[in-house]
């Protein structure tokens, strides 16, 4: 919790952070400015209603934008508004009374239409990322529009969502598992805009259910036949032939190929050399390149992070040619709008096609990097670090893999224990000196 005396001087301090916060005024009790990551601030009165006390939910009621009143202005108000709570008055609840709760697929679209302009704006500040934008919209749209879309957010109720979840879970429970999380967010984000009272959240109890990781690891051979598909496509390109259900008019009836672009493969091949997120590879920028000291510096899930760059991956970087402030610049991309690329789907289904891996995905390639770093030896710290984990359970998926090497040299040891015992030796066995003397 930040405190400040909140006068223009203060105010003119504050900087956004990755996340919306509150600093308080050090002197009135439950008045303070919130920041939005974006640098927009309001000030804001913060009450529990009725008796108070702690077992009543926080409540939260805007009065001014920051420019729009001044702060001696705003603290006046705040102070109206603070004798009006004491008097019995709910600002809150009036102001939702007046203007009406908004229904559930209202606010959650105006919520997600938000955090995209933030993500393609500024990924870097960004809360939600553009593929877990996605992902809500499709929850949103296939499941939740039908269900509760069309009610009010303050008439949802718990039994609503647990049947939902039941239902979903029946045969996706990873997709039921995610509706969980994002019904819970709206509601977060609702109690934030003062649109509900906080705390109010018609999934918080409905127990999640257990998922099954999947993880899929490359063979060295299945990678080298990757690597010759991606090879294939950006030279002569990959072969292919129309879906014989598929009415399709003037294909060539010979020499079929299809090609993906440099970027493309240029891209894929760095996912491999440095098990790097898919996002923090398309959103880089060239300023974040640094070829001289064999490091990149992205931002993903986990905010900013150094990657290293191995010989071969900033090889593929220094052949590139830097044409936007994007390394992988998207299609629609011009000076005055950049825009990173969106996506690898096409060209990752065209090359995993032709390399017989049809069951792998673009994260796996990641899962992948870990495999071949525990096989070299390197420890689950140290892999951890190079993957960008924050949290050591994160990594501890790969411990199974981290026995690698161990069981290499027990397998050695095995095999020189087990020739001995067979009356063969399998090395010259040479006497240690006996103490104080001479061997």
């Amino acid at each position: 919790m930040v405190a400040i005396q909140i006068g223009k001087s203060a105010i003119d301090k504050l900087r956004p952070g990755d996340k919306a916060f509150i600093a308080y005024d050090a002197k009135l009790k439950g008045f303070g400015v919130r920041v939005m990551p974006t640098g927009s601030m309001t000030y804001i009165v913060e009450y529990r209603p009725g008796t108070g006390g702690r077992n009543v939910a926080k409540r939260r009621v805007s009065i001014g934008k920051v420019g729009v009143l001044t702060p001696a202005e705003a603290r006046e108000k705040a102070k109206d508004t603070l004798a009006g709570i004491t008097r019995g008055d709910d600002p809150a609840a009036t102001r939702r009374r007046e203007r009406g709760v908004p229904t559930f697929a209202a606010f959650a679209t105006t919520m997600l239409d938000d955090a995209e302009k933030i993500a393609t704006a500024k990924p870097e500040q960004a809360v939600l990322r553009i593929g877990s934008i996605r992902g809500y919209r499709s929850l949103l749209n296939k499941h939740l529009k039908s269900a509760i879309g069309a009610a009010k957010l303050d008439t949802i109720e718990r039994t609503q969502i647990a049947r939902l979840h039941a239902k979903i879970g029946k045969t996706s429970p990873a997709v039921a598992n995610r509706i969980l999380e994002f019904v819970g967010r709206t509601y977060k984000a609702a109690a934030d805009a003062g649109e509900i009272a906080e705390g109010t959240n018609p999934a918080h109890g409905v127990k999640s259910f257990r998922e099954v990781k999947r993880e899929r690891f490359l063979s060295g051979e299945e990678l080298q036949r990757l690597g010759a598909a991606i090879t294939e496509a950006e030279t002569v390109g990959l072969p292919w032939s129309p879906d014989p259900e598929k009415k399709t008019k003037h294909v060539a009836k010979t020499d079929q190929r299809t090609k993906i672009d440099p970027d493309a493969a240029a891209a894929l091949r760095l996912l491999i050399f440095t098990g790097a997120r898919l996002r923090e590879i398309l959103h880089l920028r060239w300023t974040d390149v640094d070829l001289e000291r064999g490091v990149l510096f992205v931002t993903g899930k986990t905010g900013r992070r150094p990657v290293m760059l191995p010989a071969p991956a900033a090889a593929i970087l220094s052949e590139l040619h830097r044409r936007d402030i994007y390394v992988f610049p998207g299609e629609r991309s011009t000076a005055e709008k950049p825009a990173p690329r969106a996506d690898l789907n096409r060209p990752w289904r065209a090359v995993s096609k032709r390399a017989g891996l049809t069951d792998v995905r673009l994260h796996d390639l990641r899962h992948s990097f870990a495999s071949f770093a525990a096989a070299g030896g390197a420890s689950l710290p140290i892999i951890g670090k190079l993957l960008g984990h924050t949290q050591a359970q994160t990594t501890a998926r790969y411990s199974h893999l981290a026995d690698d090497p161990l069981r290499a040299v027990a397998d050695r040891v095995g095999a020189t224990v087990a020739a001995a015992l067979g009356g063969a030796p399998a090395a010259e066995v040479v006497p240690l000196p006996r103490r104080g003397g001479a061997a």
